[in-house]
């Protein structure tokens, strides 16, 4: 039964960096994880017959993210700006996109400034925007709040999407270089280096603890003990039912901290990440009927609405993007089923076949993160009842139990890496206090 100081459940982005906290001040720590690799929702891989670097999880900075950047530099990792042109399609027809994603912005924000008391972003639009002239504003901000914050517009929190429109988080949008998977591998490096140790293939099936002392029993018997744990447990694992696989049990149950889990909004992504021979939406052909040149993003009215390429690089990879309640229909769908969505999606955008598609498709692979066990679910996102969730969240249990994770973030960054970070960072400090 090894013993350690502290026991980290979860190595993602908030585990790591709570583990680097722990070890570097002296802490004998220990990280479980579920998978045979760090990085959690951070997923950056290089095989079956991609090219370079590829992000089946999260790939962009959004905004302002500070402690992001300045891990970043101590990592030596550089970032790179987004680039091309946006495109909108509708109807089959193709053009470049207007700035604002809603004509009526500065009204929006308005009415969303004016507003007294937090509601579900659905009511807002109901009460404020009633009459048939607003029934498109009321669509395209509720796919904009579905598709990139992956929400469901009748949880959503109105206040919460007024301070993100009011920023700047959606349209300054680089990439680290490399993918975050340098990121990744320099945190695991630095815990290594401080003696700190990880355990992948560890699946957590039971938490028992009492003040002061806890153990963690692993599936297949594996029992690890500790005086205290750091639990980054995805808000979706958190949410799960018992005796569904990735769920964790604690004994004695913490009824309070199930229901603030339970409170929050947490949103399901799938990612098509479709590597081509060439970039065949430069140029029109005969199989190509409206390209795209330049191309940075592309939002159409189809079943796979969101695309983007890797501009400023050339490489011929389009990155599909489903989120929120449509992402949440297809949970169950196999992957061969996605596929063929995402190749159809394309044809019809970009005038051309399937077949033709298939031909020249060099590498693919469908990240259903709504139906992996141990994420369930991509990233959170703030509901009306958030803030008193947080607040039991992040209160420690007899100073024993200890959560953070990219969910229980308080701030403009949520849903991000960034978020993730903080909070990972924040619980090691309450640890440590």
């Amino acid at each position: 039964m090894p013993s350690y100081d502290i026991l980290l459940i979860g190595a993602g982005a908030a585990g790591l960096v709570a583990a680097r906290t722990l070890a570097q001040a002296g802490q004998r720590i220990a990280i479980l994880e579920a998978r045979t690799r760090a990085g959690g929702r951070i997923h950056t891989f290089a095989d079956a017959g991609f090219t370079g670097p590829t992000e089946g999880g999260a790939e962009f900075l959004h905004g302002d993210v500070a402690y992001s950047r300045e891990l970043l530099r101590a990592a030596g990792i550089s970032t790179h700006d987004t680039s091309g042109k946006n495109y909108e399609a509708s109807g089959g027809k193709a053009q470049v996109a207007a700035g604002f994603f809603v004509e009526d912005m500065p009204l929006l924000l308005q009415k969303l400034q004016a507003l007294e008391h937090d509601v579900p972003l659905a009511e807002f639009l109901e009460q404020q925007f009633p009459d048939e002239k607003y029934r498109a504003l009321r669509d395209t901000v509720t796919r904009f709040a579905e598709g990139y914050d992956a929400a469901d517009a009748r949880r959503a929190s109105s206040f919460a999407l007024r301070e993100e429109w009011a920023g700047n988080g959606a349209e300054d949008s680089p990439r680290p270089e490399g993918g975050y998977g340098k990121l990744i591998a320099w945190l695991v490096q630095e815990i290594e280096a401080a003696a700190g140790v990880l355990h992948f293939s560890t699946v957590v099936e039971e938490v028992r603890w009492q003040a002061g002392h806890v153990e963690v029993v692993c599936r297949g018997g594996s029992t690890f003990t500790a005086a205290k744990v750091v639990l980054t447990l995805p808000l979706g694992v958190l949410q799960a039912e018992a005796g569904t696989l990735g769920h964790v049990r604690f004994t004695p149950e913490l009824p309070a901290y199930r229901a603030a889990a339970t409170a929050l909004g947490v949103g399901p992504v799938i990612k098509f990440l479709l590597e081509f021979e060439e970039g065949f939406w430069q140029e029109p052909s005969a199989d190509v009927g409206q390209p795209m040149p330049n191309m940075g993003f592309l939002f159409s009215d189809a079943a796979v609405p969101t695309w983007w390429s890797q501009l400023p690089d050339s490489r011929p990879l389009l990155t599909g993007w489903v989120a929120g309640p449509a992402a949440a229909a297809l949970r169950e769908t196999a992957d061969a089923e996605l596929l063929t969505l995402a190749l159809n999606t394309l044809a019809y955008v970009f005038g051309s076949t399937t077949s033709f598609l298939r031909r020249h498709l060099r590498a693919h692979r469908v990240v259903n993160w709504g139906a992996d066990p141990f994420a369930r679910g991509a990233y959170a996102y703030a509901t009306v009842s958030a803030a008193a969730a947080h607040e039991v969240l992040n209160h420690p249990v007899d100073n024993t139990l200890f959560f953070a994770g990219e969910g229980l973030y308080q701030g403009a960054h949520t849903g991000t890496v960034e978020a993730a970070l903080v909070s990972g960072v924040d619980a090691a400090k309450r640890v440590l206090s």
